[in-house]
C-alpha cells in the first residue's frame, strides 16, 4: 500500500494535495484540527472544506488531531508506519501579525509541530519524501533593502539590478533582519526540515512560497491576502491597506501550480534538504492597487476600503520569488494559472460561499 499522508489537510495547500494525490495514492491520511477557527474566528473555519474532502473521496481518512500532540501523532505514524511514501506539511499558524498575540502558540505549532512531523517519519518512513511549506518571511524584511523604484501604482526594482528579471533567489540571507514572530517559527521548521536532510540523508525539501492562492482559501483579514480582498469586493465588507501606499508587490501563486511542484520533487526525490522559492514569480505578481483594480473589475463592484500609513512589522514592500533553481531541477513544471485566472476562479468559489452585498 502506498500512503500520502497531509497536515494541515482542510486548508488551501493541503485540501489541494488531497485532490492531486488521491488517485496517485491509495490512501491519503489527512491531519487538520481546524485551529484555523481559534486563529482568525469562525468565518475562517477549514470545516466546510473538511466534509468536501470526506464526502468526495472515498480513500481519504481525516483525523482531528493537532500537530503539537505526539502521542497522537505516534499512532498515526505506528498505524501506517513505512506503507507512508509521502509526508506534505502545511498545517501552521500563517500570520505575522496574529504570532505577536500568543508567541507560545504560533512558535509551538510552527517550529515544535514540523520537529514532531520530521522525527516520526525518521522513526516510521524514513524512505519517506518530507515536502514542507515554508515561505519569503524567513527572508525577513531584507527584501525592503533592495533598490526599490516608485511607479504609478507599485514599487518595483530597479532595472539594474540582477533580481529584476526573474525575481529573489535562495542566496538572500535570512539573517540581521526582523522577520516577524511568525517568520522566526517558520525559519525554525525551515532549518529543521533542510537538516533532517542533511544530518539524516532524508528526502526532505522545502518550499519558501509567495503568496499561495486558489478558490479554496478561506481567507481572513490576517491570512490570506487575495482570497480576503475578493470576499470583501463581493460582499461589500471595508477592506484597510496597511501602509507602503499600497503600492507593495506580492507574487501569487494557484495553489495547483505549487502542489504540482510537490509532485515533481516527490517522484524525482533529491536528498540534503533542498530549499526552493516557490512563488507566482514575474509570472504572476501585483501590487495591492492592482490587486483592488483587477477585483473590482472580475465583479463589477466597486470596493470599500481604506489606507492605514501602519504598514505591518516586516511586510516587504516588494517581493516576487525567482523559481528558476526549480525549474532547472525539474523542467518539466511550469505555471498554469495567471493572476485574472486565479482571482476568477476565487471569485466564482466565494460567490457560492459568501452572501451577496446588500443594498
Amino acid at each position: 500500500m502506498k500512503i500520502a499522508l497531509i497536515t494541515g489537510a482542510g486548508g488551501l495547500i493541503g485540501s489541494e494535495a488531497v485532490e492531486f494525490f488521491a488517485d496517485k495514492f491509495d490512501v491519503i491520511v489527512g491531519i487538520d484540527n481546524n485551529l484555523r477557527s481559534y486563529f482568525f474566528g469562525e468565518q475562517a473555519s477549514t470545516d466546510w472544506n473538511r466534509v468536501r474532502l470526506q464526502t468526495t473521496f472515498a480513500n481519504y481518512r481525516h483525523h482531528a488531531v493537532d500537530i503539537r500532540d505526539q502521542a497522537a501523532l505516534t499512532a498515526i505514524f505506528q498505524e501506517y508506519g513505512r506503507d507512508i511514501a509521502l509526508v506534505v506539511h502545511t498545517a501552521a499558524q500563517p500570520s505575522h501579525d496574529w504570532a505577536a498575540r500568543e508567541p507560545f502558540t504560533d512558535f509551538t505549532v510552527n517550529a515544535n509541530g514540523t520537529l514532531n512531523l520530521l522525527e516520526m517519519t525518521r522513526q516510521h518512513c524514513p524512505e519517506a519524501v518530507f515536502i514542507f511549506t515554508s515561505t519569503n518571511k524567513v527572508y525577513g524584511d531584507n527584501p525592503n533593502l533592495l533598490p526599490l523604484v516608485e511607479l504609478e501604482t507599485r514599487w518595483e526594482i530597479d532595472e539594474s539590478h540582477p533580481y529584476f528579471a526573474h525575481g529573489i533567489d535562495e542566496q538572500m540571507s535570512i539573517d540581521h533582519t526582523t522577520h516577524s514572530l511568525f517568520g522566526a517559527s517558520k525559519v525554525a521548521a525551515d532549518v529543521l526540515v533542510q537538516e533532517y536532510g542533511r544530518y539524516f540523508g532524508m528526502k526532505t525539501a522545502v518550499f519558501r512560497g509567495g503568496c499561495l492562492t486558489g478558490p479554496r482559501h478561506s481567507g481572513a483579514q490576517l491570512h490570506g491576502f487575495l482570497s480576503y480582498l475578493m470576499k470583501c469586493a463581493i460582499t461589500g465588507q471595508h477592506y484597510t491597506v496597511f501602509g507602503y501606499k499600497g503600492k507593495q508587490v506580492r507574487d501569487n501563486i494557484h495553489s495547483h501550480d505549487l502542489v504540482n511542484m510537490f509532485w515533481h520533487f516527490y517522484q524525482q526525490p533529491r536528498t540534503g534538504g533542498e530549499v526552493y522559492n516557490a512563488g507566482g514569480g514575474r509570472f504572476a505578481n501585483c501590487s495591492m492597487q492592482e490587486a483592488i483594480a483587477l477585483c473590482e473589475e472580475i465583479t463589477g463592484n466597486r470596493m470599500s476600503y481604506s489606507y492605514s500609513e501602519q504598514n505591518r512589522v516586516g511586510d516587504h514592500i516588494w517581493y516576487v520569488s525567482d523559481v528558476r533553481r526549480f525549474q532547472q531541477h525539474y523542467p518539466g513544471w511550469q505555471f498554469e494559472y495567471g493572476l485574472t485566472a486565479t482571482l476568477t476562479q476565487i471569485f466564482n468559489e466565494l460567490r457560492q460561499r459568501q452572501p451577496a452585498p446588500t443594498a
